[in-house]
Parts: C-alpha cells; sequence; structure tokens
C-alpha cells in the first residue's frame, strides 16, 4: 500500500493549483476517478487480509473524503471567480443611448405621465418628495386621522406584514400620503409638494392591480382656501389633456385626511374607442381631494389657526389609460416588448409645459 498522507498532500496540492474548472476536473479524473489513484486504492482493499482492512479502510476512506471536499470546495471557488469575470465583462451601459433601428427601447407610459405630472406641478413650485414603500400604521393611518375600525385597516384593502414579536404589523403603503406626514413633521410651511409612487391595495381586475401608481400633492401656506384647490387642478386637467377649456364641477366625498372633501369630475365625450377630455355631456370622476384636516395638522405638528392647506390624489395609471387611450390596466405588468414598444415613448424627450407633454 502506498503512502497514504503523501497521495493526499499530493492530490490537495494539485487541486488548489488548478487555474480552472477543466484543470481541477482532469485532478479529479486522476484521483478519483474510475481510474483514479484513489479509487485504485479502494479497490485494493477487496485483495486484503481482513487485519489489513480493518486497518487500512478508515485511512482509506477519510482521504477520499478529503479529497473530494477539496475539490468540492476548489470548484465552488473557481465557478464564483468566473461568474465575477463575466460580470465585468459583460456589463452593460445603461446610459449609454440605444442602439439604432427597431430594437430601441421605449419608454413605459406610467413613467411618461409621471413626468409629464412633474413637469406640470413643477411649472407650479410644486418639488417632488418621497417615502418609503413600507410603512408603520401610524404615518399610513392614525396621522392621517383614520379611526379604529376604518375598513381600509382591514386585510380584504390592505397587505399586512408580519409582525416582530412584541410589534405592530407593518404595512404595504396604501397611498402616498404617509409621505406628506413626514413632510410636514420634517419641514416648516411654506410647504408645496408632488408626491409620486407605487401605493399597495388587495385587489385585481381589469381596472385595479395590487400594486399601482398614485400621484399626490400638498399645499400647506396661511390663507390657502378651496379656490386655490380647484384653480390649480382645473389649470392641471387642461394642460395634461392638453385642451384649453375644461368644464368641471367638485362633488362632496368624505376622506377621513381632508374636510371639506370632494371628488373631481370633468365633462368629456366618446368617440368610438377614444375619449375626449373638455368637451361633451358626461361626467367622468379624475380625481379626489380637499382640504387638509385640522387633525391631521396637529398630528404632524403645525397649528390649523395659522397654517391651512390642501392635497389632492390622482391614479397615475388611470390617467394613462384615459390620455393614451388604453382599455386594460393588466399589460402594464406583463413585460410584453409589443406593447411597450406600440405605447412606449422616447427616453430622449423630456416632458415641459413650454415644449409639449407627449
Amino acid at each position: 500500500m502506498s503512502d497514504i498522507t503523501a497521495i493526499e498532500q499530493e492530490a490537495l496540492a494539485a487541486i488548489a493549483a488548478a487555474g480552472d474548472l477543466a484543470a481541477l476536473d482532469a485532478v479529479r479524473v486522476a484521483e478519483l476517478g474510475k481510474k483514479g489513484r484513489v479509487s485504485g486504492l479502494m479497490g485494493a482493499l477487496g485483495k486484503m487480509s481482513p487485519e489489513e482492512r480493518k486497518a487500512q479502510g478508515p485511512l482509506l476512506n477519510t482521504l477520499k473524503t478529503r479529497v473530494d471536499e477539496a475539490i468540492r470546495v476548489r470548484k465552488a471557488a473557481l465557478e464564483a471567480a468566473e461568474l465575477e469575470a463575466r460580470l465585468v465583462t459583460e456589463r452593460v451601459d445603461l446610459t449609454l443611448p440605444p442602439a439604432p433601428g427597431p430594437g430601441e427601447g421605449a419608454l413605459h407610459p406610467v413613467m411618461q405621465v409621471f413626468e409629464e405630472i412633474a413637469a406640470i406641478f413643477g411649472d407650479m413650485g410644486f418639488t417632488v418628495a418621497e417615502g418609503p414603500d413600507i410603512e408603520d400604521d401610524w404615518h399610513n393611518f392614525t396621522a392621517l386621522n383614520f379611526p379604529l375600525g376604518h375598513p381600509a385597516r382591514e386585510t380584504h384593502d390592505t397587505f399586512f406584514m408580519k409582525a416582530m414579536e412584541g410589534d405592530t404589523p407593518k404595512v404595504l403603503r396604501t397611498h402616498t400620503s404617509p409621505v406628506q406626514v413626514r413632510t410636514m413633521m420634517e419641514e416648516k410651511p411654506p410647504i408645496r409638494i408632488l408626491v409620486p409612487g407605487r401605493v399597495y391595495r388587495n385587489d385585481w381586475d381589469a381596472t385595479h392591480t395590487p400594486m399601482f401608481h398614485q400621484v399626490e400633492g400638498l399645499v400647506i401656506e396661511k390663507g390657502i382656501h378651496m379656490g386655490h384647490l380647484k384653480g390649480c387642478l382645473i389649470d392641471f386637467v387642461k394642460a395634461f389633456f392638453e385642451v384649453d377649456t375644461v368644464v368641471s364641477r367638485f362633488r362632496p366625498h368624505f376622506f377621513p385626511f381632508t374636510e371639506p372633501s370632494a371628488e373631481m369630475d370633468v365633462k368629456y365625450s366618446r368617440k368610438g374607442d377614444a375619449i375626449e377630455i373638455g368637451e361633451g355631456d358626461r361626467w367622468m370622476e379624475i380625481l379626489g381631494c380637499g382640504m387638509v384636516h385640522p387633525n391631521v395638522l396637529r398630528n404632524c405638528g403645525i397649528d390649523p389657526d395659522v397654517h391651512q392647506g390642501f392635497a389632492f390624489g390622482m391614479g397615475v395609471d388611470r390617467l394613462a389609460m384615459l390620455k393614451y387611450g388604453m382599455p386594460d390596466l393588466r399589460p402594464y405588468f406583463e413585460a410584453d416588448p409589443q406593447w411597450t414598444r406600440h405605447y412606449g415613448f422616447s427616453p430622449w424627450l423630456t416632458p415641459s409645459v413650454s415644449g409639449g407633454l407627449s
């Protein structure tokens, strides 16, 4: 029987010296293959006397196990190094312009509408604010004047996360209003912000999805009243749908975080499958709005006797459907390149109020 210790040292040295997977596999075959050195020693056990097998068997099993383990560890290291090298060589610079031709990328309609809305309200002096998608109960509900037992606090409407021991469950935010709360707590009036982002509700059909996109606006200043809210939103609708006139109405509604609250309707007409805003005799609800509730202002450390404000919110996906004639929400999230090419926009044309939105 050969010197087992020497064989082990030689095998481990060869494994460590293998510079790539092919070289490592050659070592494996030479040591553990059918005709390999270690396999040959294992095969010789059958020709030994019982006393020799009793002495040599454990040593050979240990040798085989150590060589096999060393090969697996080295293989994992070589595969990781190979992957890292591929990632470096195959890196794509996303800041480069797309190649010309049919493969040119297109901006998703939702992102286009985000840009259009930001351009319109940016021209009115709004700045963009963002916040986390995972919220606590206080920011998502309590600070916004949602009472205990409100339907929005139930699992049929809201996605709750598993709570840590001794803690209340977090939620996937149901609106971007928590960003308004965070802003009012961190900044002093005057405040004029636009809050775009993803929101989550337990719903799914042709016009509702469990994850959708929303934009909210907030203005907090001295002397703000409902007339400012109406003028701001009418100007927005005219700019967004690129029409000269809009016939609108503000119907009384209820939201826990505004008082008074309203839904804004605009007149429209339908020509075939197309909807034209600004003319016709039908009414369509566009967004919800209202004056910020005094309880919300107090919760955020703002004196409602000194500062007032208004807030509004609208679904970006639905606005995109209305403006660009998309009949179903679900293809928004199916990653179909043909759909994106058909409804997509050039990523290099930035919307502006003066230069044109769409």
